[in-house]
């Protein structure tokens, strides 16, 4: 009510179009890469050989958020093949679960 009142005080003028371009979101689109994500369910019981400040640290990132398999290889400085089979055996004993990216492009797909 209050705004017909405003126009018909004013008189209702009609908007131009834009000239500026149609609006894009400023957040880029999701990049799936496949590579397996690792969050941290329980601390491990590591034996006498792990326990060393690279495991330390990485499974201390992991106790505080979800991380890619991608961003452990780069930032551990742990090699390869050594955290595949760390990261194996953390998921045989139930410490840590395996997130698969994949799932969430379904959702999204699933939701548009």
């Amino acid at each position: 009510m209050l705004m017909m009142s405003l126009r018909r005080m004013f008189g209702a003028r009609r908007i131009p179009a834009s000239t500026f371009a149609a609006a894009r979101s400023a957040i880029p689109p999701r990049r799936f890469t496949g590579d397996p994500i690792f969050r941290m369910r329980s601390w491990p019981d590591l034996p006498e050989a792990g326990r060393t400040a690279e495991i330390y640290r990485m499974l201390s990132v992991m106790s505080s958020q979800p991380s890619s398999r991608r961003w452990l290889v780069e930032r551990s400085g742990i090699a390869p093949r050594r955290l595949d089979r760390l990261l194996a055996q953390l998921v045989r004993e139930g410490a840590v679960e395996v997130i698969d990216p994949a799932s969430f492009l379904a959702q999204d797909a699933a939701t548009a």
